[in-house]
């Protein structure tokens, strides 16, 4: 019957055969009080196999060595001069017997590790000692730490560490099933208890379970430890050792892909992690699926250095459907400040319709709303092209919803870019595009299902300078713009302005904004817009549709012309106004003077435009 030999290697007991056996006993004086034995209890004398002496003191260190050879023929050749369990049975062999059993057991303790002599070839002679013969069936394997494995030596051991992007090439079946160690006594080459759990990481040496990891050409088959992974695992606890676990030796894993298997394997085995920007993801996946907190966190750490505007959207949808939070934040941070980028990247009309809603909802994003319309059309398009839908209007609206449609804020656009985009695309009803048209034209302006408030993407803290220093009533409109004219020393970009309101009770203004360039006579910038003053004498912030790039050294004139009830307006005006930015970097200094022409009678002393809204 075949017996399991350490190391992996599996063969049957030598035994010589009965003829063989008889000649032995016939010319071996020791023979006579071995046939008399009685035999064994669990069968005839013909059925039992004795395991030679010195075969057994070599499974006892952890490796067979077989026997040159157990054919009848080897053992007619060598009956007159051996004995039964393959020594010489002269006086001298026996001497030489006594002392090999003494340098076997040195060899035990020694600190190498030494093999020891290999007695059970029969190789010993009364005359003269002989060198063994090689085993047949022992394979001599390089002892070999994780960290230090050669690609060269990956078929005779343990694997070569390399990136996991590359591990795919690393971890065949074939290989796994090869990786089979019979390195001798390598336990006493190992120091800790890390390097020992390194080495068995990807060995089937003791391997108690295997798992069939991913689908199709790409399946692998991987050994590992229960006992390993059990205590490094919930998971692993609960379907090898719970009140529902398995008793097969083969685990199939369909959803995971063979390289993040491997990287989780390392992690529970080395402590070590491997990931790519490839494969962190479903590195990610697999640590929350097998409650590995610790290489979950080291997944986020890695996303988290490696964000970029070019995968902040994708990202964002694997932050979201993973319940990361932190690494949610981050990624909207990331497209408010690199919007026009992170919605042209390829990965942007991947998302899903939860994630395209969570990035519309935002009030920072850094891009005019008719390129977000035209981003959100192109979204609309792939997505037709995943239902297998035709690109028509009808259907872009029918994935988008009303949900996603209604966070484009329109009123922000020019009526311009309105009529050359979103009125000619079909996307909108008439009912809607009517509406929108009323809005733009009429003052009062008619309410409206689309948000008007402007996305204000801040790359700094939102900070103000005021420039008077007391408050007084009452200030008149006639048509006729407020200006007022401004300089800085750093490059700033403004938001908005803030105004003085109404004197007496709650009061609605129109407000048209805007602010020119003088060298060039260029408008940078201007809003239709407006607010509601609560009676109070706080200035009432107004926006622009996008920041406005302000450079340092240029002189820019700030304009705003109202239509409303009297309000009040600001004395004590300061031509110079310091101010110490949140952000650092030195002291910003605002310098104000007066606007010639109409200018509703604001100046440097008094009159309207008291605040100017901006960031660093």
């Amino acid at each position: 019957m075949g017996d399991e030999v350490p190391g992996g290697h599996r063969g049957r007991l030598p035994s010589a055969s009965n003829d063989s056996a008889q000649e032995d006993n016939d010319d071996d004086p020791d023979s006579s009080s071995a046939a008399s034995a009685p035999p064994s209890a669990s069968g005839s004398s013909a059925s039992r196999s004795r395991l030679p002496m010195a075969e057994r003191d070599c499974r006892n260190l952890g490796r067979v060595d077989r026997p040159c050879s157990n054919t009848p023929q080897h053992s007619r050749n060598h009956s007159h001069n051996h004995r039964r369990d393959g020594t010489s049975s002269t006086p001298e062999a026996r001497n030489t017997r006594h002392r090999d059993k003494s340098s076997a057991t040195n060899g035990l303790g020694s600190a190498n590790g030494s093999a020891v002599r290999n007695r059970s070839s029969g190789a010993l002679s009364s005359r003269e000692p002989q060198a063994a013969e090689p085993a047949v069936d022992a394979i001599p394997l390089p002892t070999m730490d994780v960290e230090d494995a050669d690609e060269s030596a990956v078929e005779h051991s343990v694997l070569t560490p390399i990136k996991l992007t590359d591990i795919s090439t690393l971890f065949t079946v074939e290989n796994i099933h090869s990786n089979v160690s019979t390195t001798h006594n390598w336990q006493a080459t190992k120091s800790t208890i890390k390097e020992r759990l390194g080495y068995m990481f990807g060995n089937e040496l003791m391997a108690d379970v295997f798992f069939i990891v991913g689908r199709g050409s790409q399946m692998q088959r991987v050994p590992a430890h229960k006992f390993v992974l059990s205590v490094s695992s919930a998971v692993f606890d609960a379907m090898f050792n719970g009140g529902m676990a398995t008793s097969s030796t083969e685990v199939e894993i369909p959803d995971v892909e063979p390289p993040a298997f491997i990287c989780l394997l390392r992690f529970l085995y080395t402590d070590e992690v491997r990931i790519g920007p490839e494969t962190v993801m479903q590195c990610l996946y697999t640590a929350k699926k097998y409650a590995v907190v610790a290489l979950e966190r080291a997944c986020v750490e890695f996303l988290k250095r490696n964000l970029r505007s070019d995968n902040a959207v994708m990202l964002l949808t694997q932050a979201r459907l993973f319940d990361e939070p932190q690494l949610a934040a981050l990624c909207l941070e990331m497209i408010d400040k690199t919007t026009s980028d992170a919605l042209s990247a390829e990965s942007f009309t991947d998302i899903d319709i939860d994630t395209l809603c969570t990035v519309l909802e935002r009030d920072t994003l850094g891009i005019r709303e008719c390129k977000l319309f035209a981003a959100v059309c192109r979204w609309a398009e792939a997505e037709c092209h995943r239902q297998q839908l035709e690109v028509t209007s009808e259907n872009q609206r029918q994935v988008l919803g009303a949900r996603a449609l209604e966070l484009i804020r329109f009123p922000l656009m020019s009526i311009e870019e309105f009529a050359a985009g979103p009125a000619q695309s079909g996307l909108l009803s008439d009912r809607e595009l009517v509406e929108l048209f009323l809005h733009y034209t009429l003052t009062p302006r008619p309410p409206i299902k689309f948000s008007s408030i402007s996305r204000r993407c801040m790359r700094g803290k939102e900070e103000t300078v005021s420039r008077f220093g007391q408050v007084e009533t009452r200030w008149g409109y006639s048509g006729t713009s407020d200006r007022i004219r401004f300089l800085v020393n750093r490059k700033i970009f403004i938001v908005g302005f803030g105004l003085y309101g109404s004197i007496q009770a709650p009061a609605e203004y129109s407000a048209s904004i805007q602010i020119i360039k003088m060298d060039t006579g260029h408008t940078c910038a201007s809003n239709e817009t407006g607010f509601v003053s609560d009676g109070s004498k706080s200035a009432f912030r107004v926006t622009f549709k996008e920041p406005v790039e302000i450079l340092p050294g240029a002189t820019y004139t700030a304009c705003a012309t109202l239509k409303g009830p009297d309000s009040y307006y600001g004395t004590k005006g300061m031509p110079k106004v310091p101010h110490d930015p949140a952000s650092g970097g030195g002291k910003l200094l605002f310098q104000f003077a007066y606007a010639a022409g109409n200018n509703n009678g604001t100046s440097v002393e008094d009159g309207q435009i008291p605040e100017i809204i901006f960031y660093t």
